[in-house]
């Protein structure tokens, strides 16, 4: 399956920040009324296995692309990117009644955008190694700088010093997230690694669940099944980073990402009862993140070719 253009991957992946506001709420929310948030996280895993499986199901492809994981000659580490879905999903309840939404989406997205910069330098995406340039900074910092303009006028918690960090580390797993689906995706299609990402990020949920007692007791289920389409939103999120990741690598990726999170979150304010409307903040900080999307693209003619051909063995295979 050959990428898509640029310009419809980047579109593709602003919806699937779109989908992951209302997953955030989604799951926010299912917490709150279950009285634990990792129920939250759990339900959207086991929702988004369900729907993977009624695709293994279903789609011939994506029993092919499973069957073709033995031949791919991936390394190990390379499908373990559900382990960053994980970490967020699992972050985002428990710091965000502390922080604050504001403090946890500026200090994720820093992480995010450095974790960009990172894995695309050291090319553990399918795209190759990407080099450190000047632009590429400039639109992760102007990506940043983007979100703190949105979060103006929302209340800010307890600054705790490790729950910042942690916030800062959720992002970087999603970094390495994107980063090593994409890369399963590449050898043996986007059906495999959204069938990998799930089958692990659930695991490691499951098992933080049964540790920590989530199981245990039975709680009270909502009624309300709008609460329970968390999975649908994850599998529309994974998809589109691994489009994204393989035509535009993981920082334009990820800061196209968050420009969705952003216009959703207008669309919510918009749309839930009691919501405070269209706040100008927020529409500057998508349009603002929209234009870091460009500019972490600005580059010298052929510059980025070239560093990613020498980045390949012979047979064209990448290195790293």
């Amino acid at each position: 399956m050959r990428p898509l253009p640029l310009p419809a991957a980047l579109a593709v992946v602003v919806l699937g920040g779109v989908a992951s506001a209302a997953q955030g709420v989604v799951n926010a929310e299912l917490g709150e009324r279950t009285g634990d948030p990792v129920l939250g996280a759990v339900v959207n895993n086991l929702g988004g296995c369900l729907l993977v499986l009624v695709g293994l199901a279903v789609v011939p492809s994506m029993r092919a692309g499973l069957a073709g994981l033995r031949r791919a000659g991936l390394p190990w580490w390379a499908y373990l990117g559900g382990v960053g879905g994980a970490v967020i999903v699992l972050v985002a309840p428990v710091v965000v009644p502390v922080l604050g939404v504001a403090v946890f989406t500026i200090a994720q997205v820093a992480g995010g955008s450095l974790g960009g910069l990172a894995v695309d330098r050291a090319g553990l995406a399918a795209t190759g190694r990407l080099p450190l340039t000047l632009p590429r900074v400039g639109g992760a910092v102007l990506g940043v700088g983007a979100v703190a303009l949105a979060q103006l006028g929302r209340p800010i918690g307890d600054l705790a010093v490790g729950l910042v960090l942690l916030c800062v580390v959720g992002g970087l797993a999603v970094a390495g997230q994107s980063a090593l689906n994409g890369r399963v995706a590449a050898s043996v299609g986007p059906a495999a690694g959204l069938a990998v990402n799930f089958a692990v990020s659930t695991s490691v949920i499951g098992a933080v669940a049964v540790l920590g007692g989530t199981l245990a007791e039975q709680p009270r289920w909502p009624t309300q099944w709008w609460l329970y389409v968390g999975g649908l939103f994850g599998v529309g999120i994974v998809l589109a980073l691994l489009v994204g990741v393989r035509a535009a690598g993981v920082l334009r990726t990820g800061l196209a990402l968050v420009a969705g999170q952003l216009g959703g979150a207008l669309l919510l304010d918009l749309a839930l009862p009691g919501g405070p409307g269209v706040r100008l903040p927020v529409l500057a900080g998508a349009v603002l993140t929209l234009v870091a999307v460009l500019v972490a693209g600005v580059r010298r003619r052929g510059a980025v070719r070239v560093a990613a051909e020498r980045e390949r063995e012979p047979d064209g295979r990448l290195v790293g």
